[in-house]
């Protein structure tokens, strides 16, 4: 799994590629720590280039949004490796979902 970070006038954009296991929550975890750090106003979490994620992942989100304060947490997901685990984890009730980055960004404005 890696991780960059881009900044947009909307929001920090970290994304994610690879796989988000167990062996690479705490570094999804760190990279999400960091992004936060500065306190943006949004934190977009661009999944589309994950093409696994497991139980392990999904907790460091949640556990990111609880520490999140201020900082609005939108995350992007299409498919079945993402999207559809979130939703049928009830986390897209959690969660703003968005299919692309450009609809996250947008939804920001």
């Amino acid at each position: 799994m890696t991780t960059s970070v881009t900044r947009t006038d909307e929001a920090t954009v970290l994304t994610v590629t690879g796989e988000v296991d167990l062996a690479t929550a705490s570094a999804l975890e760190s990279a999400l720590d960091t992004a936060l750090a500065a306190a943006p106003a949004a934190l977009v979490i661009d999944l589309t280039a994950v093409s696994f994620l497991a139980s392990a992942g999904m907790a460091v989100l949640v556990s990111v949004h609880k520490r999140a304060g201020g900082t609005r947490l939108v995350v992007v997901a299409d498919g079945p490796a993402t999207s559809r685990q979130l939703k049928m984890t009830s986390l897209d009730q959690v969660f703003t979902l968005h299919s692309t980055l450009d609809d996250a960004l947008g939804s920001l404005r």
